[in-house]
């Protein structure tokens, strides 16, 4: 996204800040220059999460920093082999608190895997609808807080405006602003309201317009683009032994999007690019994730095109819950819902990994079940566990400052990590 810019500083200004570091590590050989280390955190969770990072300063330049986790440690992993398959999806859902719908997407992916059960394609194309936007809500509260970060805050309040509009598309499709359960194992909990789609097709009309605003807004802003451009830059090669994913690697010019590499949900059917930096650097970082938005608008534009009607959940009456209307009139209907909820449906032995692509890269469920209706084990791939470990490669050699951007740039999710 981003071509070759000058560096955060200008070049002298680097000369002597690259001369001061040579001289400052000479005299660490020589016991004559102290080091000095630094908490910064726990953060309060209306940051990035409840992050504690252990810095080691020489003046303003960090010479290590290491990531200290697990202050919102819910074990819900655990918490999900406790409770039968159907009653997991509201747990996982809470892992990464800004993207439910994929944590519930991965979770009922592995399962449906396990079961062999065919999903309903218009059930796949409302979950793709409802993965899409909620990918855009999870960039807009990163973008706001972000700029925040760096002091452009009025950006903030206008990414949040736009959130509004998305959690009020959630709360009349699922009942829920948040953890909305709307994704279950076959399909979905119910089709979309009357009027819905129109509202979301108003979206996405006019959130492009806004994310141009917002491009406006933050690249005629000389302050943040000198504290982005050139700033922490990592190498493709680094990042993908590191195991680091999503628009952190795109960044970098490699474009793995398991959407396109590895579809899942009829994402097939769409025509969408792939936002891709050169650099690597928190420009092109920042770049990648404004652009996706824009992609996700026309995914969801054609999901809606190409909608197909039929049912929005499996028809498979020892999976999903039978219709609301029978329990009144059928006693085996009543007796199903009953036994469905209470002890749930058995899934035949067997395991499976079911990854896909989250807002912040490979999000995946693992799943193995000893043939009994409760999971034997449930783990997750979090990426935001995973690119945590980029944090030293990128603020290695930089500035105290940048370190805050870089951070900003990581986009974690300490709820994702911990769980």
């Amino acid at each position: 996204m981003s071509t070759a810019q000058p560096q955060a500083a200008s070049t002298s200004a680097y000369r002597r800040m690259e001369e001061s570091i040579t001289l400052s590590e000479e005299k660490v050989v020589e016991g004559s220059r102290e080091l000095l280390t630094l908490n910064i955190g726990p953060h309060h969770p209306a940051t990035h999460g409840v992050l504690r990072l252990l810095v080691t300063l020489d003046g303003e330049v960090v010479r290590d920093v290491k990531p200290i986790i697990g202050y919102v440690h819910t074990g819900i992993e655990k918490t999900a082999e406790q409770k039968s398959y159907w009653k997991v999806i509201p747990v996982v859902e809470r892992m990464d608190y800004l993207s439910y719908f994929f944590n519930a997407m991965a979770y009922c992916g592995a399962v449906e895997t396990l079961l062999e059960v065919e999903v309903p394609r218009r059930a796949q194309y409302l979950r793709v609808i409802h993965l899409e936007l909620n990918r855009i809500m999870s960039h807009l509260v990163w973008l706001g807080t972000s700029a925040l970060d760096l002091g452009a805050i009025s950006v903030w309040w206008y990414c949040f405006r736009e959130r509004e509009m998305l959690l009020d598309l959630f709360e009349m499709s699922t009942g829920q602003r948040m953890h909305t359960r709307y994704i279950q194992v076959g399909g979905v909990a119910e089709d979309v309201p009357s009027g819905w789609i129109e509202r979301v097709r108003a979206f996405t009309k006019v959130m492009p317009e806004r994310a141009e605003v917002y491009g406006d807004l933050l690249n005629k802003n000389e302050i943040l683009l000198q504290r982005l451009r050139g700033v922490c830059a990592v190498s493709q090669e680094e990042l993908l032994a590191l195991g680091v994913t999503g628009p952190l690697l795109r960044a970098t010019g490699n474009p793995w999007d398991l959407r396109k590499a590895m579809p899942y949900s009829s994402y097939d059917d769409f025509d969408f690019k792939i936002p891709v930096g050169t650099q690597g650097d928190n420009y092109d970082r920042y770049a990648v994730r404004l652009a996706e938005i824009h992609e996700s608008c026309k995914i969801i534009d054609q999901a809606l095109d190409g909608l197909p009607e039929g049912p929005w959940i499996t028809e498979d009456r020892k999976v999903a819950l039978p219709p609301r209307h029978e329990l009144a009139t059928s006693m085996e209907a009543l007796i199903h819902h009953f036994k469905l909820v209470t002890e749930g449906f058995r899934v035949p032995p067997g395991e499976v990994y079911y990854p896909i692509e989250s807002p912040r890269g490979e999000l995946a469920c693992f799943v193995r079940s000893d043939g009994s209706s409760k999971p034997a084990r449930v783990h997750m791939r979090d990426p935001s566990f995973v690119n945590l470990q980029a944090t030293m490669p990128m603020v290695e050699g930089s500035l105290l400052a940048d370190m805050v951007a870089a951070l900003a740039m990581l986009d974690p999710v300490l709820g994702g990590v911990d769980r």
